[in-house]
């Protein structure tokens, strides 16, 4: 039976996918899926965990340790199922600088001290406030770090040592130029060259070389090069495991010791908490594959600093949470937390097996390895958007204090600048929730900085998931962190089945801001063919209805989706749904689907038809956009839209009966047409006979007549538009590519009915001809 289903929320009780967030639970069955992308990110992992070893001054071995603990441990014990753990950067210059100033054994023990700090910040459930930090503040931070690294490990790339400071290292970069090592410069700048290109390699060879990440790519062609010309260089040296120094009792003044502690809690909590949230939202905006849970932070938390705590007592580097490692975990297709603790296994069977093959790695690839990371670090887009939220002078201030003074200096700085920027804008902010009628209101008075965003957080969780929620904010500035935090809220809110909208002070939508002027209509209204009560100016045409429709689109609304529209610039379409529908101008999409830039390939004709394959008639169009969709751009459905009152079905129903005007007599019921006859051959004419076979089938099936909502169709009209749907989807599974695509189940096909005078759609379900009403809840399964 086939059902036309009004497409509104289900009222029902929550999900399985509602249920509280956490991670999933352990099963002994590993998915195919995260056994590849175990290996994928081991393969990045290896060369990286030895080049920040080199990097710090550790032991080789301790960035192998930390790497295989950081998979393990807090794979096991971490709340965030995407994300993989180990050295990281980012905690770089903290390292080195610990084991100049007291010794290797002694940071180990700082390592463990640090885990347990943050074992006890989990316990207090405080990780949260760690997203308090303003984006300005981390960003700047890992620029600093960022610079500092790529000018110490310049000076091994151009064949010398690194100094202890930035300044150093820039004081003594002309002694170093004029006494280059050759051998050092080639294998590095080969690397470099390497790491680059690999990417960029063209064809149908790039996509078969990018299976291997480039940085393992890099490190082999080096080491290759390096082996096969018998050039004299400075190589891994992994000693025997027997002689690894383990961790041992901290040795120093204990003011320097708790500050110690206190940064590499500070940095790796802060840096690990950053990278669950954004590989959350890589996860949330895969087309494919099953839904992962949101991180839990506080267990993350748990997980890292246990993770910390074990890579310390075995004499490994601080472990933090990996941005690299973990979008590369969740770009190769990973469902679950095993693949991170595979990656740590496959860590630990290389360094006790491959120790022959790693002891030929020069430490100038390596160098030149870590250089493009700590350059990577500083990010123009994160320049970009600082600017964007007015920001820049605390990013600049973070960036300069970790390079002259250090990190902690440096974040210290930088949280007092931001507080004194914030004091400077903020009035007070005050943060309300009230339940009105099953909605949930949250009311935000003042402006909305990083400081308020704990207190935002804490009340927006307040609302249930499947709940709907108006967020008014009554103010003129946002930064950056509430920004995030707010629309991390809402993607997370609607992903779950609420729903949400977001209100200025007059309670106008955010995303429709008001016209100016005495223009009484709202935002929308726009999009229709009307006229204002607002008189006309004198001498104002119509032909610049056109242009004050771009202009008002460059005042209100590009600045709101010029974001968006720069990320699909840059990473390209990715749509999940074909659309095609009607050329009727009172249909429109994006408001009927509630979907934006990118989400749809929409395709529009007369009547929403499909031709089927080989009738084209000269006309490949629409057969070429459907190839196009499901085999380059692989979208996962197609749906067929039909409309109320559609000319195309009219011009059919006037081409197929005895009189011009048809019949329409409602005691009688709706007169079916008998067939189309032969029509003078205009474009038009043409392209409807595609639609000649949904005629057919209205007559075919008698009085069996749709209903939609529990009622008949109002009229012929009505009947074969909702028939035409139907018909229109039996030609779509007769194209090849379709028809490939359903027979392994990776693409479904839906039916849908815009009723234009009720702004009411309904989705087509089941498998014949006739429709009826059914449950909300089959909004959830509904196919044709």
């Amino acid at each position: 039976m086939s059902a036309s289903v009004p497409t509104r929320a289900d009222d029902s009780g929550p999900t399985k996918d509602q249920r509280p967030h956490g991670p999933p639970t352990r099963r002994l069955r590993i998915a195919g899926a995260d056994v590849s992308a175990s290996i994928a990110v081991f393969l990045i992992a290896l060369p990286l965990s030895l080049g920040i070893a080199l990097a710090t001054g550790a032991p080789l071995q301790a960035g192998l340790v930390a790497a295989a603990v950081g998979g393990i441990v807090a794979g096991t014990l971490g709340g965030a199922p995407l994300q993989v753990s180990g050295p990281a950067a980012g905690l770089t210059v903290v390292t080195a600088d610990l084991i100049q100033q007291y010794g290797w054994r002694t940071t180990c023990a700082i390592t463990v001290l640090a885990g347990l700090a943050q074992l006890g910040l989990a316990f207090l459930r405080v990780a949260r406030s760690a997203l308090a930090v303003s984006p300005a503040i981390v960003h700047g931070m890992l620029a600093g770090i960022g610079i500092t690294i790529a000018f110490a490990q310049l000076h091994i790339v151009l064949g010398g040592s690194p100094h202890s400071s930035v300044v150093d290292n820039v004081r003594q970069l002309p002694s170093q130029l004029a006494d280059l090592h050759p051998a050092a410069v080639s294998v590095s700048v080969l690397t470099l060259v390497v790491l680059l290109g690999w990417p960029r390699i063209p064809g149908r060879a790039g996509r078969l070389v990018r299976t291997v990440p480039a940085a393992l790519a890099a490190v082999t062609v080096a080491t290759l090069v390096a082996a096969l010309g018998g050039l004299r260089l400075d190589r891994v040296d992994l000693p025997s495991w027997s002689s690894h120094a383990l961790a041992g009792l901290p040795d120093g003044p204990v003011l320097g010791l708790i500050a110690a502690v206190l940064t590499i809690t500070l940095v790796g909590s802060v840096e690990s908490l950053l990278s669950a949230v954004a590989v959350d939202k890589l996860a949330a905006g895969r087309k494919s594959g099953p839904r992962v849970p949101r991180a839990d932070l506080d267990r993350e938390l748990r997980g890292q600093g246990a993770a910390n705590i074990v890579s310390g007592t075995l004499g490994g580097l601080p472990v933090t949470g990996v941005a690299v490692r973990s979008a590369a975990n969740v770009r190769a297709g990973a469902v679950s937390s095993n693949s991170a603790i595979l990656h740590g296994f496959w860590v630990v069977i290389a360094a006790l097996l491959l120790v022959a093959v790693l002891d030929l790695i020069p430490l100038a690839a390596l160098a030149a390895l870590v250089m493009a990371v700590g350059v990577q670090m500083v990010s123009l887009t994160h320049i970009r958007n600082v600017t964007r939220h007015r920001e820049v002078l605390v990013y600049g201030v973070t960036t300069a204090g970790v390079v002259l003074l250090g990190v902690l200096e440096g974040v210290a700085i930088g949280i007092a600048v931001a507080v004194a920027v914030a004091l400077h804008r903020l009035s007070r902010t005050r943060i309300t929730h009230e339940e009105r009628d099953g909605v949930h209101h949250v009311r935000v008075r003042g402006q909305l900085t990083f400081l308020a965003v704990p207190r935002l957080s804490r009340t927006l969780h307040l609302v249930p998931h499947t709940a709907g929620a108006v967020v008014e904010l009554d103010g003129s500035f946002m930064d950056h962190a509430a920004y995030e935090a707010l629309q991390d809220w809402q993607d997370a809110h609607t992903t779950h089945g609420g729903s949400v909208e977001l209100t200025g002070r007059s309670g106008g939508r955010i995303a429709e801001p008001a016209g100016g002027g005495d223009h009484c209509c709202r935002p929308w209204t726009a999009w229709r063919n009307h006229r204002c009560e607002r008189p006309a100016e004198h001498g104002e045409p119509q032909v610049h209805q056109l242009a004050s429709g771009i202009s008002a689109f460059q005042r209100d609304t590009a600045p709101l989706v010029r974001d968006e529209l720069a990320r699909l610039a840059e990473e390209g379409q990715r749509p999940s749904q074909l659309f095609l529908t009607c050329a009727d101008s009172r249909v429109v999409t994006s408001m009927i689907t509630s979907s934006g830039p990118g989400d749809l390939f929409v395709v529009r004709n007369v009547g929403n038809l499909v031709p089927p394959p080989g009738e084209e008639s000269g006309d490949d169009s629409v057969a070429a956009a459907i190839e196009y969709a499901v085999d380059v751009l692989e979208v996962d459905s197609i749906t067929v839209c039909g409309h109320s009152g559609c000319g195309g079905m009219q011009a059919l129903l006037q081409g197929a009966q005895d009189t011009a005007d048809g019949t329409d007599d409602a005691a009688s019921g709706p007169t079916v047409p008998s067939g189309p006859d032969e029509l003078p051959a205009t474009p038009l004419r043409r392209w409807l006979r595609h639609g000649a076979p949904s005629v057919e089938r209205m007559s075919r099936q008698g009085h069996n007549w749709a209903r939609v909502a529990g009622r008949p169709p109002g009229d012929p009209i009505e009947q074969l538009c909702l028939t035409n749907v139907v018909q229109q989807l039996e030609h779509l599974r007769g194209h090849e590519s379709v028809k490939r695509r359903l027979a392994d189940g990776s693409l479904a096909l839906h039916g849908m009915y815009f009723h234009v005078g009720e702004a009411q759609a309904y989705l087509l379900t089941g498998g014949d001809d006739l429709f009826d009403v059914v449950a909300p809840a089959a909004l959830q399964t509904a196919r044709v």
